[in-house]
């Protein structure tokens, strides 16, 4: 008996079978890395949209009428607490690259330093929040562009 055709068929199935397998792997790693792609890019919208509403927030209760002291305190950390921040910042913390995750904390930490100015009587626009505003937008800027190039993103070029 000739064993050469079976053993050609054999080879041609193994190689086939083996080729799809390969194909198969690639195509899931690539789904996969998409899914990945797309989780972080909800992830860094949301806390970067948490962050900006938090900011306006605590803002528009610092320029508010408060009876007291204390309730301008307990407005400004409500408004804070309100927006979801410290949700989105445990999403960043989750899935965010080690780079992203210590920039949105920095941001995270600005921010908050200008709600504690604001709880404690801070005027909007005065000499005591400008370095604070200053100190929160280059925590932004920062987090953003490595958001960015995470994500595969080049520089926008205007910050």
């Amino acid at each position: 008996m000739d064993w050469m055709p079976l053993l050609s068929t054999l080879t041609g199935a193994a190689v086939g079978i083996g080729a799809t397998l390969l194909g198969d792997r690639n195509r899931w790693r690539r789904e996969e890395s998409r899914h990945a792609l797309e989780v972080r890019r909800t992830a860094y919208t949301e806390f970067v949209s948490a962050l900006k509403a938090a900011g306006e927030e605590i803002r528009a209760v610092a320029l508010g009428d408060h009876m007291s002291d204390s309730a301008r305190d307990a407005a400004v950390r409500e408004a804070f607490r309100a927006t979801g921040l410290y949700t989105a910042s445990e999403r960043l913390w989750l899935i965010g690259s080690p780079q992203v995750v210590a920039a949105g904390n920095a941001a995270f930490h600005a921010l908050r330093e200008l709600r504690d100015a604001y709880a404690a009587g801070a005027p909007v626009g005065s000499p005591r929040d400008r370095p604070l505003i200053a100190r929160r937008r280059e925590a932004m800027a920062t987090m953003r562009a490595l958001m960015r190039a995470d994500l595969g993103i080049g520089p926008l070029g205007i910050e």
